[in-house]
């Protein structure tokens, strides 16, 4: 690391904190939720009037626990970005269907705000998609 400059410094330091602020965000309010509170997610899930909910609930654990770990350890990072904001892209669309409510209440809100977000988690997932995990991953040591 004594051969690092300040700015590969920087540069790895960002790389790697936003990359593992990702996986973290998949991880833990993401698959582990939905692992610990199943019914509660498949009744929001329902709210939102989703089809197969058992299925779309298992895959979507599937995708979030497995790539947020992925994320953290920097593992096929480009193939698990472009993946999780598939998934994150397709959730926005189908949950977070503000234009479908009343303007100006307070639920309308919600998932407008909820929607913008995951747009930010988009563009944060496609610019690892394109960079790749960075110096300090385990794709670097391929």
């Amino acid at each position: 690391m004594s051969d690092m400059t300040l700015h590969q410094l920087t540069q790895t330091l960002c790389e790697t904190t936003g990359r593992v602020m990702l996986g973290l965000y998949f991880l833990l309010p993401g698959g582990l939720m939905k692992i610990f509170n199943p019914n509660g997610t498949a009744e929001y899930m329902a709210s939102h009037g989703m089809v197969f909910i058992p299925f779309f609930l298992v895959v979507t654990i599937i995708i979030q626990t497995g790539g947020g770990i992925a994320m953290i350890v920097g593992y096929q990072t480009k193939l698990t970005a472009f993946l999780l904001a598939g998934l994150t892209l397709v959730i926005s669309v189908v949950m977070h269907d503000f234009w479908t409510l009343p303007a100006g209440e307070l639920q309308t809100a919600h998932e407008t705000q909820n929607f913008v977000k995951n747009l930010g988690i988009v563009a944060g997932l496609l610019v690892a998609a394109g960079l790749g995990a960075g110096r300090w991953s385990l794709d670097s040591r391929r």
